[in-house]
């Protein structure tokens, strides 16, 4: 790998941490999974590096959390957040981040901007989300219904995120057209 893509990939690993820095939301219907800006950290690493370096973005920020670093929302950090009833989002930021790259690598022909809403759509909310219902169903033990229910609550913001992402990369892709690499 070069060096330019493995700047690339430490780049977004701190951008995501970065937006953990930003307020965050308890809703009591989640069971304590936090409305957080990090999703649109995510969604931008696939967008941005493609599947495979956006993946690796979000894996390094998952290993430097383990490590212990108070990276995620709220300021946790540590083994104990892969126990908690947000696990399940915060693992499925893995396959999230692969899907929203593999699907805007998939629709070249396309716009940007609608590109990247779909690919932000699929990868960043669906994959991430279906993780996440997994994760309430496991670590909350809650029913599918349930977890299905209190996920709901956040679609509207991360629905707002993704369009947040979508307009980001039609302006990258304006101003530095190579930025996306949508080609490649």
């Amino acid at each position: 790998m070069e060096t330019r893509a493995i700047v690339r990939i430490a780049l977004f690993a701190a951008m995501i941490a970065v937006l953990g820095l930003l307020p965050t939301f308890h809703l009591p219907i989640a069971s304590g999974v936090p409305i957080t800006a990090q999703t649109l950290g995510v969604m931008l690493a696939g967008i941005v590096l493609g599947p495979r370096h956006g993946t690796l973005a979000v894996l390094l920020l998952i290993f430097v959390v383990a490590l212990g670093a108070p990276l995620l929302a709220g300021g946790r950090g540590g083994l104990g957040v892969f126990f908690g009833p947000s696990v399940g989002f915060l693992l499925g930021w893995v396959p999230g981040a692969f899907v929203t790259g593999a699907v805007m690598r998939a629709l070249p022909r396309l716009p940007v901007f609608a590109a990247a809403l779909i690919a932000a759509i699929i990868g960043g909310v669906v994959v991430v989300y279906a993780c996440g219902v997994v994760g309430l169903m496991v670590m909350a033990r809650m029913a599918a219904w349930q977890a299905l229910l209190a996920t709901a609550v956040f679609i509207p913001g991360d629905l707002v995120k993704t369009v947040a992402a979508a307009a980001l990369a039609q302006a990258a892709a304006r101003s530095y057209p190579a930025a996306l690499g949508r080609g490649a």
